[in-house]
């Protein structure tokens, strides 16, 4: 049987584990034990690549918080104007309201976690940071603050909603935070701020131009 040593997969394979078994037990329901049967590895390898639970967990939701993160940053750096952000800020209601019930499980585990517990906090403030950067390639950080808060809601909301509220109702209430608001002029492809680092000051310009 390969050691942990021999087996550079097996960690990533116990935090993908961990995320499965927290999305059908709530993070209540993780164990070492759970988690290693589910992963197909020896119990003992919990301990050598985790100094424990509380490590895993917070393994587990950066890797998941960071698949959010990269959405944002596809989505948003595809944009080039500022109609065309505008609507990639639709497109991320739209997608993470989608039905996928993994991803809206976990993220209000997270948030239940960061609730009660300072460590869980600063992960769940490193994900909104992020986020936000990414909104500001395009919009002033007041704006990008709100319309993070926006995603986040409207998201929720239509995930949770027996009858979702339609792209229309979500077009017009990010029209109405970007109407007067400036926005950024688009960054060249590839640049610095098309990679999740905080944009350099640049020149701002009217919503309408």
């Amino acid at each position: 049987m390969a050691t942990g040593r021999t087996d550079p997969e097996r960690r990533d394979r116990i935090i993908d584990a961990a995320l499965d078994l927290i999305v059908d037990e709530g993070v209540a329901g993780v164990s070492h034990r759970k988690v290693a049967a589910r992963a197909g590895v020896p119990l003992g390898s919990m301990t050598y690549h985790f100094s424990g639970m509380d490590e895993l967990l917070h393994q587990a939701f950066t890797r998941f918080s960071g698949t959010i993160v990269a959405v944002f940053e596809e989505r948003l750096g595809a944009a080039n104007t500022p109609d065309e952000a505008r609507e990639a800020v639709a497109d991320l209601v739209h997608h993470l309201s989608g039905g996928n019930q993994r991803e809206l499980i976990l993220t209000h585990e997270l948030y239940t976690l960061a609730a009660r517990r300072p460590a869980y906090r600063e992960l769940t403030r490193t994900w909104m940071g992020r986020s936000r950067r990414a909104l500001e390639w395009h919009f002033d950080p007041a704006t990008a603050r709100q319309l993070d808060a926006l995603i986040e809601g409207l998201s929720i909301h239509r995930a949770l909603e027996t009858e979702p509220h339609g792209r229309a109702l979500t077009v017009e209430a990010i029209a109405r935070i970007t109407a007067t608001a400036p926005t950024r002029a688009p960054a060249p492809a590839g640049s610095s701020t098309r990679s999740g680092r905080t944009p350099e000051p640049g020149p701002h310009r009217s919503a309408a131009d």
